[in-house]
């Protein structure tokens, strides 16, 4: 469900930029702002009929800023801040803000659901001038259950696109846990090893997640966690049996499982008080972190998986980063020739760019 939640999201967001992309050689295209100065982009706003925006002197310029921005590390006065925000309501909207950054000589970064691991929906490189437009009023979330199909507008969180979506069939109730295995190094990397033989050969009814984190005090005899967050369509017997069967290790009771609705499993996976949270947009405190996700292509030895567990309790770390200078290749593998001419074709002049967007091939 996750996954179409997000092809939904990144199709909207896709169509959306294609029709503003469009307009520079359509019929039907808007008639181009007034040319103003590059830096006077209030001025080719108003002009133009969009007033929802907020210029870095407005007493809602940080709050707005700040309405999406979880990691912290973004915001510091290092890191090079908008011209404007604006916050269009329509189409016609998004459109005219377009076009006003481009005259105004402003790059364009464009925010959405606000899910940015590496702030690239709000900040810009080597500290170019840049708008942030900010699609947050642009969330309708649109269900047709005869087709099984959604269209989401690309500001609609995620929690609002669960809220909404009902496209998979699923049980009136199903089984969630969030439990911790905590213990040394050696213990800790044979629960790893293993796990990396059950979790591709689950049935498809078990979505389980894990990580492995560094605990500075010792606790039950250790120092290293492994914490396992699962989604079972089914039962907690069908739960246990599968589990105990495939993953003994793991010693899974009957007392950590709960049986709860869909919806009320992704508010709780959300670490939300309440399904109606679903809808809201704040997002709590932020946190000073970096995330990177990335894929293992075959087993880790076990060997090789201690090493890997007693390394994590002398340099305590949660993740690692690596740059790739080909990362587009190696993250899109056989698709990202296919994703580079879709770009050429739609946005040649590469309009709608960040550090991570595909290129045109020119």
């Amino acid at each position: 469900m996750a996954m179409h939640t997000v092809v939904a999201a990144a199709a909207a967001l896709a169509l959306c930029l294609v029709a503003t992309a469009a307009t520079a050689g359509a019929g039907a295209h808007p008639p181009a702002p007034a040319p103003v100065p590059a830096h006077d982009i209030a001025s080719c706003l108003v002009s133009n009929g969009v007033t929802n925006f907020s210029l870095p002197a407005s007493k809602s310029f940080k709050p707005i800023l700040d309405s999406s921005l979880r990691y912290l590390r973004f915001d510091v006065p290092s890191v090079g801040k908008p011209a404007a925000i604006v916050l269009p309501a329509s189409q016609r909207e998004l459109q005219r803000a377009v076009l006003c950054a481009r005259s105004s000589s402003l790059a364009i970064r464009v925010r959405s659901g606000g899910h940015s691991y590496e702030g690239l929906s709000y900040t810009s490189e080597n500290h170019v001038p840049f708008v942030v437009i900010d699609l947050a009023n642009l969330n309708q979330v649109r269900v047709d259950p005869a087709s099984a199909t959604v269209w989401a507008e690309s500001g609609a969180t995620l929690g609002q696109l669960y809220h909404a979506l009902r496209l998979v069939p699923v049980p009136g109730t199903i089984t969630v846990f969030d439990i911790d295995r905590r213990g040394p190094a050696d213990l800790i990397a044979g629960l790893i090893h293993k796990w990396q033989y059950v979790g591709p050969h689950l049935p498809d009814e078990f979505y389980i997640s894990t990580r492995i984190y560094f605990k500075p005090k010792s606790t039950n005899g250790g120092n290293l966690t492994m914490s396992f967050t699962g989604q079972v369509l089914g039962p907690k017997h069908l739960a246990l049996s599968v589990l105990n069967k495939a993953y003994p290790e793991l010693r899974l009771a009957e007392s950590e499982l709960s049986e709860v609705s869909w919806v009320e499993s992704a508010a709780k996976f959300a670490g939300l008080f309440s399904v109606a949270d679903l809808t809201s947009r704040q997002i709590g405190v932020g946190e000073y972190a970096k995330r990177k996700s990335d894929y293992v292509q075959a087993p880790i030895s076990e060997q090789d998986m201690v090493k890997v567990a007693r390394y994590m309790t002398a340099a305590p770390t949660e993740g690692s980063v690596s740059h790739a200078a080909s990362w587009g290749q190696r993250y899109f593998l056989h698709n990202f020739d296919r994703l580079v001419r879709a770009k050429s074709k739609i946005d040649p002049l590469n309009v709608f760019n960040n550090a991570q967007s595909i290129p045109p091939s020119h």
